[in-house]
């Protein structure tokens, strides 16, 4: 790595320590029940999702929208492993305790469901990568829709357990551990992005000719960013069905990409600082700040259930209208922070 990109490496963990250590006070002082636990969970999972889905989207220039099929998998393949064989004859009560009759580690689990999304998505890149632009986003989706069909198959039900819920597997109350592991991929995916490999991305989406002719691989490197993407998406996915402790199928919609997107778009294409801000924002407003809206109070119109969404939606286009490049654009955290470079004095 260069030295600035060193320095801002070292500017971003220390941040993400001080976030840390401002997360463990909170668990300590603030009430077990408190909304802020719920949010701050969920505001992981989704910005772990945003910023693999930026990886390709946003530095690679793919547009893909499979992003929540590539979850599913890994929840599914999280929960199958980790549900304990003495638990299987009731989770599993039509099929005859499923298929599976062991359980791993969750931590063995968690690399499993990344590994499982990304082999889906190295064998649906083999076809879809060779399209571009919108053709490729409808492609993805189409294949999001088609593995969602398949896990709720009967024909896969010893597995995946059909349309049936999945319970029983383990689960995690604790905010600091969603943080440590969303924040331990993310990690991970701003070293990529530093990289020459990173660097690579970076070319193919600003010119994909010229990236070709200084030899960069195109389809190489599409199919990397491709599969590495989804592998954290699949441990987004895993993560999402250890917060919610009960899993199906219908969740992972294509509703819930439009949602990632939307924060990687809210938040700044190519902006990993402005991923996980937008992620957080996105689930407090969502599901707890704009709550009031949606009781009904004597002598005020208009706020009844439902109207929290409407209000939301206004704020989404106020956001898009006035933050064209989003929050972040595509600076990150230690870019708000340089000092500018001061203007050269005029000649006399």
């Amino acid at each position: 790595m260069k030295g600035k990109n060193v320095q801002k490496l070292f500017f971003e963990l220390v941040a993400i320590a001080a976030l840390f250590c401002a997360v463990a006070l909170m668990e300590r002082f603030v009430p077990a029940g408190h909304m802020i636990f719920p949010v701050l969970k969920k505001g992981c999972v989704y910005a772990l999702a945003a910023v693999s889905m930026n990886l390709l989207n946003g530095f690679t220039g793919l547009f893909s929208l499979g992003h929540a099929g590539f979850m599913l998998i890994g929840a599914y393949t999280y929960a199958v492993l980790t549900i304990p064989p003495e638990a299987r004859g009731s989770v599993y009560q039509y099929y005859e305790g499923g298929v599976i009759q062991f359980a791993l580690p969750w931590i063995a689990a968690l690399v499993l469901a990344g590994l499982a999304a990304a082999l889906f998505a190295f064998l649906i890149g083999l076809p879809v990568l060779r399209l571009k632009s919108d053709y490729l986003a409808i492609a993805t989706l189409g294949f999001a829709e088609i593995i969602r069909a398949l896990v709720l198959w009967d024909g896969a039900g010893p597995l995946t357990n059909a349309s049936n819920i999945l319970r029983k597997y383990p689960a995690f109350n604790s905010t600091l551990f969603y943080f440590a592991v969303a924040g331990f991929c993310i990690f991970l995916i701003v070293l990529l992005i530093n990289s020459s490999y990173g660097r690579a991305f970076k070319a193919i989406r600003d010119d994909e000719i010229a990236a070709e002719a200084m030899g960069i691989n195109l389809a190489r490197h599409k199919m990397l960013s491709f599969t590495i993407s989804s592998f954290f998406a699949g441990v987004s996915g895993a993560l999402l069905a250890m917060f919610q402790a009960t899993l199906q199928a219908n969740t992972f919609k294509s509703a819930m990409t439009y949602e990632i997107l939307l924060i990687v778009v809210i938040g700044g294409m190519g902006s990993v600082t402005g991923s996980c801000l937008a992620s957080f924002l996105f689930v407090a407003s969502s599901e707890w700040w704009l709550r009031f809206l949606d009781k009904s109070y004597p002598g005020v119109p208009f706020l009844r259930t439902g109207f929290r969404m409407v209000v939301f939606s206004v704020i989404i286009m106020i956001f898009v209208l006035f933050f064209r490049k989003g929050i972040m654009g595509s600076r990150e955290l230690s870019d708000l922070f340089r000092r500018r470079p001061k203007k050269k004095e005029a000649a006399k």
